[in-house]
C-alpha cells in the first residue's frame, strides 16, 4: 500500500469508526444504558478510550468493537421492525424473557461476549421470521 492509500484507508477507516460510534451511543441513549453497560457491550475498554470514544474523539475502533457495534444496531433495527413504537422497541432490552430462562435480553448481551450479542440478534431474527 502506498503512502496515499494508507492516508484514504486510515480517513475511511476514522469516518467508519466516527459514525459507528455516533449511533450506537445514540442508540444506547435510547435504551437508557448505563456508562458502565455501554462500556460492556464495546467489549470493555479502557475508561479513558471509552469517554474519548462517547466525546467523538479517540482512536480508531478495532474489527471486535465496530462487530460489536454492528450487532447492537442490528438488534436496534429488528425491534423497530417488531414494535409498531420506539418507545417499546427501546423498553423491550430490559423486560425479561422466558426464551432468555427469564432474564431480559439486555442482560444476556451484557454477559460480554460478541456470541452474547448475536444470539439476541439471532433470536429477533427468528422472531421476525
Amino acid at each position: 500500500m502506498n503512502a496515499a492509500q494508507e492516508i484514504l484507508h486510515e480517513k475511511d477507516s476514522r469516518e467508519v469508526s466516527n459514525t459507528a460510534l455516533k449511533v450506537f451511543f445514540n442508540i444506547t441513549r435510547a435504551w437508557g444504558l448505563k456508562a458502565q453497560e455501554e462500556r460492556v457491550l464495546l467489549g470493555e475498554p479502557a475508561n479513558s478510550t471509552f469517554y474519548k470514544w462517547r466525546n467523538g474523539e479517540g482512536p480508531v475502533i478495532p474489527k471486535d468493537t465496530l462487530e460489536r457495534v454492528s450487532y447492537v444496531m442490528g438488534i436496534y433495527k429488528a425491534l423497530r421492525l417488531l414494535f409498531p413504537t420506539e418507545a417499546q422497541a427501546c423498553a423491550w432490552p430490559r423486560k425479561s424473557n422466558r426464551d432468555f430462562g427469564d432474564a431480559s435480553a439486555l442482560s444476556v448481551m451484557l454477559q460480554g461476549g460478541v456470541v452474547n450479542l448475536a444470539d439476541v440478534r439471532r433470536y429477533l431474527d427468528g422472531m421476525r421470521g
